[in-house]
């Protein structure tokens, strides 16, 4: 190994091991109930950005200077099972897709978090909300970095962890609660798929590496070493897991849910970084998208259909940061029919530029509504609200439908309740109930203990 080697390997580890290390000292911390104070806390958190994104910006000096394109940063095999030919190959990619989302990953971290010092200070759940945001922050690194299948599930798993939990942050109410986790089930749904296309993928190449699915070159230029039937396959279930991640169609109904959550939070989550996943998602993979004619028509369908639903939606809610987060969805949607048209720079452009302006937006959004206030007080009437002119070209009953559908969001969670999750219940109860049969007729005697539990009196009030 060269001097030029050790070098990326040195900063490559800097940049991955720091959010690793704030989330080792928060969670310690709170582990022994060591209460740190809140500029400690602060001061930790700013240094963990600080030090992945110098790094960072070091790897891209000397990539932009010698030339490079591609420094693969491997830690090793961590699991290794040479009968089912399979291993955990712990690997990281610096590429032309990973740098430039890995900083604005740290800078939006650093911008949010410097915010939540003020913006949360002598609050409850400060440190809380820092243990969940190192969490995250962690997951948006690795996924960011990740050179297989594996690290980036894990990295992807982090960021929907964290997600659900900040979104249940006001845990003493029931709605964030129960929202938190409405969230989490549809996060679960998604990474079903995700699971299963990294096994099909583990099936087909004989490992996770995503170099072991290009066949020639680095992105974007790499080619799928897989045929049009296999990436339809894999391609629709990662297009599953990246409609749930985020929040594209028929999956938007969590998205005004996930505005429970802090306004630093619902900034970081679901106007810059997390929205975006399932966007980096395709465009790392995107190769794949290339061998698949109909799959790239799914994708750009998706993204149509998401960003109309998103436009439609965003104009008549009536809350600022649910307007915000649709606004979020048509933009993302956009992004997605990019990506399908292989525009990738084009696409990578415009999550940096939609994150950074929408992370101001949310940030801005509670101090908006009082200025807003103050102003219509001082004029004494209302501020004039300019409506689309193409809506008097629409007759009335369609206008009444549109603004039916988007008040009701698109009535996204009434068809998931309908055709997804009773069908489920209905059948695992119909087999929860052959399974009492059969150990009741075995002991002779009711078999469940937990039936004579009393339910909780929320429970009775939903199955009323």
């Amino acid at each position: 190994m060269n001097y030029l080697d050790t070098t990326f390997q040195a900063l490559g580890t800097a940049v991955v091991a720091s959010p690793a290390i704030l989330l080792a000292i928060l969670g310690l911390a709170a582990l022994v109930n060591w209460q740190l104070s809140e500029a400690t806390i602060s001061r930790l958190t700013q240094a963990a950005v600080l030090f992945s994104l110098l790094p960072a910006i070091g790897i891209l000096v000397i990539m932009l200077a010698t030339g490079i394109r591609y420094v693969p940063i491997e830690l090793g095999n961590w699991v290794s099972i040479p009968e089912q030919e399979f291993h955990f190959h712990l690997k990281f990619v610096f590429d032309r897709l990973s740098i430039p989302f890995l900083m604005l990953s740290c800078v939006l971290c650093g911008v949010v978090g410097a915010f939540t010092r003020r913006y949360l200070h002598r609050e409850e759940g400060y440190r809380r909300f820092f243990l969940y945001y190192a969490v995250f922050f962690c997951g948006m690194v690795l996924s960011s970095l990740a050179g297989t299948i594996e690290a980036l599930f894990v990295g992807w798993e982090l960021v929907g962890l964290s997600s659900a939990l900040l979104v249940a942050y006001f845990h003493e109410r029931v709605n964030p609660v129960r929202n938190g986790q409405r969230v989490w089930s549809i996060y679960r749904l998604s990474d079903a798929a995700f699971l299963i296309a990294a096994l099909m993928m583990h099936h087909l190449s004989g490992e996770g590496d995503f170099g072991g699915l290009m066949s020639s070159g680095v992105w974007p230029e790499g080619t799928a070493a897989i045929s049009s039937t296999e990436a339809l396959w894999v391609g629709s279930l990662l297009l599953v897991a990246a409609a749930g991640k985020s929040a594209l169609f028929p999956f938007s109904g969590w998205l005004p849910r996930a505005m429970e959550g802090p306004t630093p939070s619902s900034a970081i989550f679901y106007g810059a970084l997390s929205v975006h996943l399932g966007a980096f998602l395709l465009l790392r993979l995107s190769p794949i998208l290339d061998a698949s004619l109909t799959l790239q028509l799914m994708v750009i369908a998706l993204g149509v259909v998401s960003a109309a639903c998103g436009a439609v939606m965003s104009r008549v809610q009536n809350d600022i940061k649910v307007s915000l987060a649709y606004a979020s969805l048509t933009q993302v949607g956009i992004i997605v029919v990019e990506i399908g048209l292989g525009l990738r720079y084009l696409a990578l452009i415009h999550i940096i530029g939609h994150a950074c302006m929408r992370t101001m937006q949310l940030l801005r959004a509670p101090t908006l509504l009082r200025d807003y206030n103050e102003l219509e007080n001082k004029i004494g009437t209302r501020l004039p609200h300019q409506a689309w002119a193409g809506a008097a070209s629409l007759p009335a009953s369609v206008q009444r439908w549109c603004y039916r559908f988007g008040y009701d969001r698109g009535f996204m969670d009434l068809a998931l309740d309908k055709w997804i999750v009773r069908p489920f219940l209905q059948t695992f109860g119909w087999f929860d109930r052959l399974e009492r049969r059969i150990t009741d007729s075995i002991s002779h005697e009711p078999s469940r203990e937990s039936d004579r539990v009393e339910p909780h009196p929320e429970d009775l009030q939903n199955v009323a």
